[in-house]
């Protein structure tokens, strides 16, 4: 049996360091992330006070998030495909998180979850932020006492890697290869937590990230045989 395009929920998440420096860590955590820090850069060209604002968004240990983008698929009155894609956004992460976690048990209780490399990132980071801020794991979230088979989470990066386990390829580049419109605009992952903490634009990282829904919408599309979303019947907001 095919995957239901409507019960598909696609997720992106975007993070930053949960401290704008090194200093501003808790003093319990300096040298957790000294210690972090050495697998980094093993040859310790950088020192850990360098390495925080820019590396500290990739662990749930050091970040947090500010930006869900969701997105789903419908079909207008002439049956087209439609995409629909918006991001919820908060500079306080436990309102984001009971936000996103409410919206998931009454709307998409039921949906498989799609993101882009979600099965390492994505997915077990949302799980970690919420265990740390006290917050219920959505059921749709819970991979504990599952079964495989009862896991709807799909990876865009597994589809893509046709088995490959050494292979990583960027959102952006995949899109590149399957001709899909790019959502770097002004922006990209490396320069979210500088337009978070110098710019202070939260706005603008949202908007980068429903982009990122979009795109990967349109590249789950394109590796399940399907075609892409027309512009004009892509909504974002």
């Amino acid at each position: 049996m095919g995957i239901n395009l409507k019960n598909l929920l696609f997720l992106d998440i975007e993070t930053v360091a949960a401290y704008r420096t090194y200093e501003e860590l808790p003093e319990r955590f300096k040298p957790l992330w000294d210690n972090k820090s050495k697998n980094l850069d093993p040859q310790k060209l950088s020192n850990p006070v360098d390495l925080f604002p820019d590396k500290a968004a990739i662990y749930a240990e050091f970040g947090k998030i500010i930006v869900v983008g969701l997105g789903f698929l419908f079909q207008n009155d002439k049956n087209e495909w439609c995409l629909k894609a918006k991001s919820l956004k908060n500079d306080d992460e436990i309102e984001l998180l009971k936000q996103f976690a409410n919206l998931i048990e009454s709307k998409f209780s039921t949906a498989q979850m799609v993101a882009h490399n979600g099965l390492e990132f994505d997915f077990p980071y949302l799980c970690r932020r919420m265990t740390i801020n006290k917050i219920p794991i959505p059921y749709l979230l819970q991979v504990q006492g599952k079964k495989p088979w009862e896991i709807n989470h799909i990876d865009t990066l597994e589809l893509w890697k046709f088995g490959d386990r050494k292979s990583y390829s960027s959102l952006e580049l995949l899109a590149s290869c399957l001709d899909v419109p790019t959502s770097k605009d002004g922006i990209d992952g490396s320069k979210v937590n500088y337009t978070y903490y110098e710019e202070q634009n939260l706005k603008k990282i949202a908007d980068y990230c429903t982009r990122d829904v979009v795109v990967l919408a349109q590249i789950y599309l394109r590796l399940t045989g399907n075609e892409i979303i027309k512009t004009e019947n892509i909504f974002q907001s």
